[in-house]
């Protein structure tokens, strides 16, 4: 027979199991947040190739990493690949997104990954030796996930240029046509459910009780995960509604939509280990990273189509930061240690906790950076120099929905219609026709 011990452990397992296993759909649940046909397609193809490319190369189950845990951080890098795609939008060849989707999942994303979450990565917390005594914080990957995500597509925008029409002959920026606005903000909707999972899921264990709190335990860790994710996007979106009333005079609906995923973005590094209150913060700061990073991109000339590496990049990098001044000795202890009882640890510089967890963090961003820049940043100039990054101008100016993907992803375009100034085909048969007249 089985002994009630072993019993209560399998039990125990298993929801631990079907907990990480939940949180990993909820992560795979994202790639619905984008809705145009070609954003579409390139997010089936980040998930198909990145598939197979994490198996091979970034880390395959065996016994001290199970199944479930590979699911999780599966999602976690087709969710990489996701973001720079965002950058690199309407002018990518579809080749170049096998290409670069397959090396940002399998290799680069990987690396970073070892990097924080690994017990013998050199940034993490649970290092035998960990940097500064401390280890950088980052719970759920706002530079592991979203800063490789977001410098990635940086590389990718700068190396191509861009979009036609994006700027005038004088530099300055022209807006440019969006799609529907509906599913924009339904896309949003399921990024923030998805967010659910990627934060809180973070946890990995939900029935680890911390000693010093028997009632207490990574089930209420969970609890307040999801509460300070929800209010730094919340803030953040709040604070995007009234800067870009006050900067454009008007409402804007979308705004709203990015400033909320920037708060997302912010709190993902600290989202255990910071208080609620202290995630107002994060999202209020994150919506002006965010705005004023756009500003920014708009007077240098770049063009991000989602404002990914405005968006990931910049507010990632707020995010860490934050972690680094707001982090709870007590929450990093329970994150951490399951709440060990007389352990201590470095926590936020402004809640008393000294300089070794800034500096962690600091050493994070520089080197999520470096890492990110050494390897994407050759792999987009090297297939720019083959031709085999950008589309052509005929192409771009028809729409990659028409001229690449055999039609548009919604069905309200009128036979006519003009995108861009041009004369946009109905049909993939009226495009070809128009090329071969």
């Amino acid at each position: 027979m089985v002994r009630s011990s072993e019993w209560e452990g399998s039990v125990t397992e298993s929801i631990n199991t079907i907990y990480l296993l939940f949180s990993a759909y909820l992560v795979f649940v994202m790639q619905l947040g984008f809705n145009a046909m070609n954003i579409m397609l390139t997010n089936v193809v980040d998930a198909v190739v990145g598939t197979l490319s994490y198996y091979l190369f970034g880390g395959i189950p065996n016994d001290s990493y199970d199944y479930s845990y590979f699911l999780y951080q599966w999602a976690f890098a087709i969710a990489v690949a996701g973001i720079t795609s965002g950058s690199i939008a309407e002018r990518t060849q579809f080749g170049a997104y096998l290409v670069y989707s397959f090396l940002l999942t399998g290799f680069v994303y990987p690396v970073v990954a070892h990097w924080l979450w690994s017990s013998a990565g050199w940034l993490n917390p649970n290092h035998s030796q960990p940097l500064f005594g401390s280890g950088a914080i980052d719970f759920a990957g706002s530079g592991v996930v979203h800063l490789v995500g977001g410098v990635a597509g940086l590389w990718g925008a700068v190396v191509e240029g861009p979009r036609i029409g994006r700027f005038d002959a004088f530099g300055k920026g022209m807006p440019m046509r969006g799609h529907n606005a509906t599913l924009v903000v339904l896309g949003t909707f399921l990024l923030w459910f998805g967010w659910f999972g990627f934060n809180p899921g973070s946890f990995n264990r939900i029935l680890v009780a911390y000693p010093d709190a028997p009632s207490q335990g990574n089930w209420t860790g969970a609890g307040r995960t999801a509460v300070t994710t929800a209010l730094a996007g919340s803030t953040a979106g709040l604070v995007t509604l009234f800067g870009k009333r006050a900067i454009a005079g008007h409402w804007d609906a979308l705004d709203v939509c990015n400033g909320l995923l920037g708060g997302f973005v912010a709190i993902t590094s600290g989202c255990a280990v910071v208080e609620p209150w202290a995630a107002v913060i994060c999202g209020f700061v994150a919506a002006w990273v965010l705005m004023g990073l756009n500003v920014a991109a708009l007077w240098l000339g770049y063009d991000d189509p989602l404002e990914a590496a405005q968006l990931h990049g910049g507010c990632g990098v707020w995010g860490l930061l934050f972690t680094g001044l707001f982090a709870e000795e007590e929450l990093v202890v329970q994150a951490y240690e399951s709440g060990e009882i007389g352990v201590r640890r470095p926590f936020g510089l402004l809640m008393g906790g000294g300089w070794s967890l800034m500096g962690a963090q600091a050493t994070e961003v520089a080197s999520v950076v470096a890492w990110v820049s050494i390897t994407m940043g050759p792999l987009f100039y090297v297939l720019h120099r083959l031709r085999l990054l950008r589309t052509s101008v005929e192409e771009e100016l028809a729409g990659l929905d028409i001229s690449s993907h055999g039609g548009y992803a919604y069905e309200d375009h009128e036979e006519g219609s003009h995108h861009r100034g041009q004369y946009a085909p109905h049909f993939s048969g009226d495009y070809t026709r128009l090329q071969e007249g």
